[in-house]
């Protein structure tokens, strides 16, 4: 048997094959005009602008160089090449060969590419236009509803349509129905229509019932949609004569079941069904400024440090599924690492720190929503602060060594607070991880506050409630090795659903409602027959066969 291809997240627009990216104007254009031929895996073709997993990887990096290489953008519109069809959504023959994990993976990573969009548009300064210039169907139309706002073609004919439920028996895949309702506050009746009529609404009905925000016709929607997006770019606080940073590749080594990136470590230890990514802090120390920063770039240490850690978390995600424990671990001087911290806050209103910000903040989400058990370790060597003590907060667990090791000249491991840990890096639901971890105990997050920047031992750090357990050098290594070995023997599934259920206590918002209902459901959605059986919708589409449901209610 053929080994499989693994998915590769690193692109750039020179290799995009199903995008198009010009800039005009301090407007970028994002057209998409996919090639059929174009998909990841063989047995499908990508026709009428319907998507695989390889279109998003390419918008997700557009998304991303925009926001670091082109700070004199101030508006981004997403339009098609194709004439009379805007986006299909997601390719329907691409999801009947996948496999299970694969679509619900696909469905998180369009999710949070979404997510990027409206984080763009809030926080950034780079506002997402849609213009819509023919069908924009399932997962086109929830691409549309990631943007600020909608331009569909009055022309009788372009339609918005979220057709999953009759045609497929499964949801929309990449938070549809929650941004109907929470983010464009569509009525729930007017939603339910809309939600099981195949065909969509188009014209003025669309814009009554807020699916869309404008009409223009046909004739007049490139240069309307050109004006708007000047309009937007003009309005915007981005630094119109500042320059960008380029992203180069991120460069990794594969050695086996070793991946080595610059500041990250990855082994894979595939008897325990576990990973241990070892995270390395700054050798140096940061530089003065804003402007020192600039010409570091993309070697920057804590963007490239968020780089790295990114791409290893979608290559585990997508191409190791079944290592189900990640174990994180640091190495570094937690002073540097403090004062690199100091300068991202000093710096915090230049445009491109706070792009760096935000990077952290979106990369440690997707930590948040990875479904893998995440096992922190706090030994001698580690640098866990700040920035990086957010990781110690994401894991469901903590192990941090008390004292030092017999044998090693290598002082006893500290963790230290900074500003970073109360509120540059929200989780989805808004709310900081100390705050969350201190639910029953608002005051104590304050009373925090006053350990800033002083490093706490284990017993100082078990006290302030930052980690769970703290065994000696006597119970270490039987403790951690049982931690993993226990999580290798439970059901990945059960564990799945209770990391999500523990994980985001608190406030919902838009973001953990797409997380939660969306990819539990979705989950379910996937495995039953009405969908994916031999018999089901999803199986069946396209072969003029009537789906069989099973028609008792769970």
């Amino acid at each position: 048997m053929a080994e499989p291809t693994l998915i590769d997240f690193r692109t750039a627009p020179e290799r995009y094959r199903h995008w198009k990216l010009a800039l005009e104007n301090g407007v970028a254009y994002l057209t998409m005009d996919v090639n059929e031929d174009g998909g990841l895996k063989p047995g499908y073709k990508l026709k009428l602008n319907s998507y695989d997993l390889g279109v998003d990887i390419e918008l997700a990096d557009a998304v991303q160089r925009l926001r670091f290489e082109h700070p004199e953008i101030g508006a981004v519109v997403i339009r098609s090449q194709r004439d009379r069809v805007f986006c299909s959504g997601a390719n329907i023959n691409m999801l009947g060969l996948s496999t299970h994990d694969h679509k619900v993976n696909f469905c998180k990573f369009t999710n949070e590419t979404r997510l990027a969009i409206e984080d763009a548009s809030h926080h950034s300064g780079q506002r997402y236009i849609c213009s819509i210039n023919g069908i924009a169907a399932g997962g086109g139309y929830e691409l549309a509803l990631a943007c600020e706002e909608i331009l569909l073609a009055d022309d009788g004919s372009s339609a918005v349509s979220l057709p999953e439920l009759p045609l497929l028996a499964v949801l929309p895949g990449t938070g549809g129905l929650t941004r109907l309702v929470d983010k464009r506050l569509v009525r729930r009746d007017h939603a339910d229509f809309f939600c099981t009529t195949a065909e969509g609404l188009r014209g003025k009905r669309a814009q009554e019932w807020r699916l869309v925000d404008r009409l223009i016709p046909p004739s007049k929607l490139a240069e309307e949609t050109k004006k708007i997006a000047e309009e937007t770019a003009a309005r915007s606080a981005r630094p119109k004569n500042a320059k960008g940073i380029a992203l180069p590749q991120v460069e990794r080594q594969v050695e086996g079941d070793t991946i080595r990136y610059t500041y990250l470590t990855v082994e894979i230890d595939r008897e325990q069904r576990a990973a241990r990514l070892r995270l390395k802090g700054p050798s140096e120390a940061p530089p003065a400024d804003a402007t020192a920063v600039h010409a570091q770039g993309a070697a920057f240490w804590p963007l490239a440090l968020a780089r790295d850690l990114d791409d290893a978390m979608m290559h585990l995600r997508l191409n190791e599924t079944e290592i189900g424990t990640w174990v994180l671990q640091s190495q570094g001087d937690g002073a540097l690492v403090e004062a690199y911290d100091a300068l991202l806050a000093k710096e915090a209103s230049n445009w491109l720190v706070r792009e760096i910000v935000l990077y952290w903040k979106r990369t440690l989400k997707r930590l948040d929503v990875s479904s893998r058990s995440l096992i922190a370790l706090v030994d001698p060597g580690s640098c866990f602060t700040g920035t990086l003590l957010e990781i110690i907060l994401a894991a469901d667990r903590s192990y941090m060594l008390d004292g030092t090791v017999e044998g090693s000249n290598l002082p006893a491991a500290t963790l230290r607070l900074t500003p970073m840990n109360f509120g540059p890096s929200p989780m989805g639901h808004g709310h900081t991880r100390l705050a969350t971890r201190f639910l029953s105990d608002p005051p104590h997050v304050d009373e925090l506050k006053g350990a800033r920047g002083r490093p706490l031992d284990a017993e100082s750090a078990d006290q302030a409630g930052l980690v769970t357990f703290t065994p000696d050098d006597i119970d270490w290594e039987d403790e951690v090795r049982l931690a993993i070995e226990e999580r290798a023997g439970f059901s990945p599934d059960g564990l799945i659903g209770m990391e999500a259920n523990l994980r985001f206590a608190g406030p919902e918002t838009m973001e953990t409602k797409i997380f939660a209902r969306l990819s539990a459901w979705q989950n379910w959605i996937f495995q039953r027959p009405n969908a994916t059986g031999p018999e089901g919708a999803l199986k069946l589409y396209g072969t003029g066969k009537q789906s069989k449901y099973d028609r008792k209610r769970a």
